[in-house]
């Protein structure tokens, strides 16, 4: 392979993800949320699991197992309504947040349990269950990764694209969990969960709209 087609290629595999893990979602609002209401630590914690959770598909994409995955409509479709309950878990959280008075503080998606492990978790949660996760990395490799590439190249994928998720998502923990956001969520706490609930109870109920469908 030419050094300028795989400069291609990865700059293709690396702009499609960029553009999937950049864009607003439920794994960035968690932690743009989680971020203004709890701090910076648990918003890095939960960033971990959400990086945990796409590093696991982009391996799997790499090697070519998740196609496999994306192919077995029964287990997507169970994916989907796993996820899809999860997110509306989260976004009945949300909501109860929401409606606590404003001298009551607490993390974003309506949780008392900012521990490491349960950050973790939560994170890798959201990405675990996540088709739109699976989905994404499939384009990632589609685009990039032609049938008879060389397994080096599909490291540098990888690698490449979960730097960049560490600097996306890492990025909204970092920026949310400023003196000036966290100002900003106090004064407009109820709106901001109010929100979270919305972006969870959508994501969810697009979720279980996609699984039936799918039959």
């Amino acid at each position: 392979m030419s050094s300028s087609l795989l400069t291609a290629q990865l700059g293709l595999a690396y702009a499609t993800y960029l553009v999937g893990a950049g864009s607003p979602g439920p794994s960035n609002m968690a932690i743009m949320g989680m971020a203004m209401s709890a701090g910076r630590k648990p918003a890095l914690w939960l960033t971990a699991g959400v990086v945990s959770g796409s590093l696991f598909w982009g391996a799997l994409a790499a090697l070519g197992v998740s196609q496999v995955l994306a192919t077995f409509t029964t287990g997507l479709i169970v994916m989907k309504v796993v996820g899809g309950l999860y997110l509306l878990w989260l976004a009945l959280k949300s909501a109860r947040a929401a409606r606590r008075p404003d001298a009551v503080h607490g993390p974003a998606a309506g949780t008392s349990d900012t521990s490491a492990r349960s950050l973790y978790l939560r994170g890798a949660s959201m990405h675990l269950t996540n088709p739109k996760a699976i989905l994404s990395w499939l384009a990632v490799v589609t685009l990039a990764l032609p049938p008879g590439a060389p397994r080096p190249v599909a490291l540098l994928v990888l690698a490449g694209c979960m730097v960049l998720g560490v600097l996306i998502f890492g990025g909204y923990a970092l920026a949310f969990s400023t003196a000036t956001a966290r100002r900003l969520y106090t004064a407009a706490r109820r709106w901001l969960e109010s929100l979270l609930a919305a972006v969870f109870g959508y994501a969810g109920c697009k979720l279980l709209h996609s699984a039936t469908q799918s039959h």
